[in-house]
Order: structure tokens, then sequence, then C-alpha cells
């Protein structure tokens, strides 16, 4: 029997593509906070799942809420002035 090893680059040849361009990390970055205001959220939620419903579970959903609302609208504004450069805004 032979490895999966053994036939490992012919499964998955390297490429010099797999790292992520400037340009890909650049808009990551931009996305960075609405994407970490996400995974608060969903932190909360999940967090909710075990636990009985309680005033301070809520509150905690509803702030993780606002910040990803928040981190959207930054997000649309940042989109909206780069579309319209100069005076047109």
């Amino acid at each position: 029997m032979k490895s999966i090893v053994a036939l490992q680059s012919i499964v998955t040849p390297w490429s010099d593509g797999l790292e992520p361009s400037d340009a890909e990390l650049g808009a990551i970055e931009v996305e960075l906070p609405l994407i970490l205001a996400e995974r608060d959220l969903l932190d909360a939620l999940i967090a909710q799942l075990d636990r009985p419903a309680s005033e301070f579970n809520a509150r905690r959903i509803r702030r993780a809420r606002n910040r990803v609302l928040a981190a959207r609208r930054c997000l649309a504004n940042r989109a909206a002035d780069t579309a319209m450069p100069g005076d047109a805004a």
C-alpha cells in the first residue's frame, strides 16, 4: 500500500500563486474591522446557545450587532468616497 505522502506532490502541487497578493491583503485589511465585528457577534450568539436567556447576554448581542452595523456603514462610506473623487461628493 502506498502512502499519500509519497504522492503529495502529485495530489497538491506547490504553486507560487498560493500566497495572497498585496491587493488581496489590502482588501482584507480594509474589511478587517467588519470581519472582527461579525466574529464578535457570532461569538455572542454562540455563547447564548448554551446559557439561559439573560439581560446581560441580550445587551452583549445588541452591542455586537451595533458594532457590525457601524463597521458596515464605515465600509460603505469609504466605498462611496472612493467612487466620487474630488468635489463630486
